[in-house]
């Protein structure tokens, strides 16, 4: 199907997650389809935040290719670590607010994990890591973030919505905050699906 940079090959986005989609399309990848990846995605004792994410990117991308052996899929996991903790999403508000705190007036990393897997079966797995300052966020902040329910689905909060506010400094990939390191990921797609 012919696309915006003109790729033979067709690839599916291992993830429902809107925010990566929409990465893509911005980008001007279209997958022909989205599927999500049932998977374990328990950290194991000892995991280093990289070979967490690494590994849970590739896990999902090999999940849908099972599926999907023809077309190249392309799969992503996104934590973020503060103070040496992997904060995930949050599962209710009480754990929203207690990644605020941790995240407040301090540097923390995002860490996404991408994977791409082509119709050959070849595989490639990286880590893409952006460093982030936020100033102290105040108690009545933190209380209209929450509220904005904007934590929920996602590594503790969105980037691209009210917690931008917050952030002092960006070191690094700021689409990989988002969800997706577009620039390595388009990269791999350009060449790998012409």
């Amino acid at each position: 199907m012919p696309n915006k940079w003109n790729l033979t090959k067709e690839f599916i986005l291992a993830s429902q997650s809107p925010q990566r989609l929409s990465l893509l399309k911005n980008a001007g990848f279209e997958p022909i389809k989205c599927l999500s990846a049932d998977i374990d995605e328990d950290i194991y004792e000892n995991e280093k935040p990289e070979k967490y994410v690494a590994r849970v990117a590739a896990q999902k991308a090999s999940f849908v290719y099972q599926k999907e052996a023809n077309y190249c899929i392309v799969s992503a996991d996104t934590i973020i670590v503060a103070k040496g903790q992997i904060i995930r999403k949050a599962p209710d508000e009480d754990t929203a607010r207690q990644n605020l705190e941790l995240l407040s007036g301090s540097k923390h990393y995002v860490l996404t994990g991408y994977s791409v897997i082509f119709p050959d079966g070849k595989q490639i797995t990286k880590v893409c890591k952006t460093k982030v300052f936020l100033k102290k966020i105040t108690q009545e902040e933190k209380n209209a973030l929450l509220a904005s329910k904007e934590w929920e689905n996602v590594a503790a909060y969105r980037i691209e919505g009210m917690l931008s506010t917050f952030v002092k400094s960006i070191r690094g990939s700021y689409t990989n905050i988002v969800g997706l390191p577009v620039y390595e990921v388009g990269n791999l797609l350009k060449k790998g699906l012409k």
